[in-house]
């Protein structure tokens, strides 16, 4: 029930607050930057209000921060989604306003991660049983790793969270995508009776929200205020649910785009030039492979609950 009301309250304030949030972006010319190297098909997307995340980010925090009262292992998870927020803003506001195409340092960004990834981590390590990560598939068993937990957490988090931001770059599909992750926690935490299904409930219905100006042709996109913060929503529903290792099953697709940049850069650097795939992140190698926009998002969704139902079933 929590779920429900924090899901529906979301949706309604995430609407309007996106409603009132993109003429305002329109009028300050806050406007998305294409690359001239980037696909020809995405060149008319120039000018198109970004910074989206400013909406739904705020609508999820507010309408999860009630429910947390009562469940206060619902507040790391807040936390570290504003926090990944807040650096994404920064680079935003440094691409957007200041005009800086690349900007953040990569530096930067790492140091602004490191910390909020930090903070999370100083939460799980102070709660019983910290170190261990439920196996799917074992019936709930779980694997107790040590003093390894602190470096495989760290890579766990920075991955996850960029490899949701490299899902954004399709009119609507980091937000399908995370949304069906959503729902799948929702599901996963009811089912463990751990009370942290509102949190989850609070991001899908405001992902919802968004979704009504965010489809194609989208009137808004989230930028990396939204995508950093839904990275770090993932990352820290995941590992304080004890279940990181269900993200290469839920989160498959973010684990595809963040590798396919990792080998395109990789293979590009070591062959002097040549590319594995036609673009990447590998959503662009499809558009270029003749898929639409909404057939890449409706698809890659698709695959989604399909990899979150056998997710399920690995619980």
């Amino acid at each position: 029930m929590n779920a429900f009301i924090a899901m529906t309250a979301a949706f309604f304030v995430s609407a309007f607050l996106t409603s009132v949030l993109i003429p305002h972006l329109r009028r300050l010319k806050f406007g998305q930057q294409e690359r001239a190297e980037g696909l020809k098909s995405h060149l008319k997307k120039a000018g198109t209000p970004t910074m989206g995340g400013l909406a739904f980010i705020p609508a999820a925090v507010l309408c999860a921060l009630p429910f947390a009262l009562n469940e206060t292992a619902n507040f790391p998870v807040i936390m570290t989604m504003a926090g990944f927020g807040v650096i994404g803003f920064l680079d935003d506001y440094m691409k957007v306003v200041r005009k800086n195409t690349k900007g953040l340092s990569p530096a930067l960004k790492m140091v602004g991660q490191f910390v909020v990834s930090s903070g999370l981590l100083l939460y799980i390590l102070s709660q019983p049983d910290a170190t261990s990560l439920i196996i799917p598939f074992t019936g709930g068993k779980e694997l107790d790793i040590n003093w390894l937990y602190i470096p495989f957490f760290y890579i766990f988090v920075l991955g996850t969270d960029n490899g949701v931001n490299f899902t954004d770059g399709v009119d609507g599909l980091c937000t399908s995508v995370t949304g069906v992750v959503a729902a799948f926690f929702i599901a996963a935490a009811i089912m463990a009776g751990n009370g942290m299904e509102s949190v989850s409930g609070a991001v899908l219905g405001a992902l919802l929200g968004y979704l009504l100006f965010n489809l194609h042709p989208a009137s808004v996109f989230m930028g990396d205020t939204g995508s950093l913060a839904l990275g770090g929503y993932v990352a820290a529903i995941s590992a304080c649910m004890r279940m990181p290792l269900f993200i290469i099953i839920v989160g498959f697709i973010y684990l595809a785009e963040m590798l396919s940049v990792m080998i395109q850069v990789a293979y590009f650097k070591k062959t002097g030039g040549k590319r594995i795939f036609r673009m990447a992140p590998i959503h662009h190698h499809f558009e270029m492979g003749g898929w639409s926009e909404t057939q890449v998002v409706g698809r890659f969704t698709a695959v989604t609950v399909i990899l979150c139902g056998v997710g399920l079933l690995a619980l």
